[in-house]
């Protein structure tokens, strides 16, 4: 039985944008990721022979879409997933397709190794063509007190060093995505699913709005309280000092508007008994 793939077409017009190249712009760095990944030789990556279950996405696909997230600090699988929704370079390297995190976790530790190889190939590429940084890493050999502001041009009895440290940099990269994705921490930017639908969302957060007024009441309504008991206590205790006790009027007086003069008394009508 073939191998099926899930079709990775960059040129596909849609209705908006008409066509995916118009997404980015000719000098972004997704166009150097993934014409570096293109150029590399075939690896062999691991993927389902068999071609059951459902279609795969190409391992170049997959590879540039690593190497691009991890230059530029996206470790997580489930950013990179969300990314592949969100980031308009991410989306042209996808074709607009959607691999989600369990899907970029399982290629990245299937593969690992032979990742990490073609991710330093790409970087070396980029110094070659004497770019700077690729993403977050640099490539110009800073790091190895070269004085790249003078010389970009690595010395050849240097190389090796740098070649050693961009392996490094590279496995502590993939590293941290393992790490992350260990961790699977919530990361604050999908929905529960109780909630994702609209209508539940809306519902959820009357709900919710109630709960916050109703808490804050009771919490005002506690804390007039016991500043009334402790204006209380304080009263007693001057009136105590002073040798008085201060009583609280039976009746409050009766509330005049502001600035209303005080009524005179009327008389009372007194009858004389004959």
């Amino acid at each position: 039985m073939s191998t099926r793939f899930v079709s990775v077409d960059r040129n596909q017009p849609l209705l908006l944008p008409p066509d995916l190249r118009d997404w980015v712009p000719e000098d972004d760095l997704v166009h150097f990721v993934i014409e570096a990944v293109n150029s590399l030789p075939g690896e062999r990556f691991r993927f389902n022979l068999r071609g059951s279950g459902s279609t795969q996405y190409p391992s170049s696909m997959m590879l540039a879409l690593l190497v691009y997230c991890y230059a530029n600090g996206i470790f997580s699988g489930r950013r990179i997933e969300r990314a592949t929704h969100r980031d308009i370079a991410v989306r042209y390297l996808t074709g607009d397709t959607h691999p989600d995190h369990d899907t970029v976790a399982t290629f990245r530790r299937e593969n690992f190794e032979v990742v990490a190889s073609c991710f330093v190939r790409v970087l070396e590429l980029a110094r070659e063509m004497r770019l700077l940084k690729v993403g977050t890493v640099s490539v110009d050999g800073t790091k190895l007190k070269a004085n790249a502001s003078k010389n970009r041009n690595v010395r050849y009895d240097r190389a090796g060093e740098l070649v050693e440290q961009l392996e490094g940099e590279v496995r502590e990269l993939m590293e941290q995505a393992e790490r992350t994705d260990r961790q699977d921490e919530v990361d604050g930017q999908s929905l529960p699913e109780e909630i994702s639908r609209r209508n539940d969302l809306k519902c959820k957060l009357e709900a919710a709005r109630r709960r916050l007024e109703a808490r804050a009441k009771t919490k005002a309504e506690s804390e007039q309280a016991d500043y009334e008991r402790k204006l209380k206590a304080r009263d007693e205790r001057e009136g105590k000092a002073k040798g008085r006790h201060i009583k609280e009027p039976d009746e409050a007086p009766p509330q005049r508007g502001a600035g209303e003069p005080d009524r005179p008394r009327q008389p009372l009508d007194v009858q004389e008994q004959t």
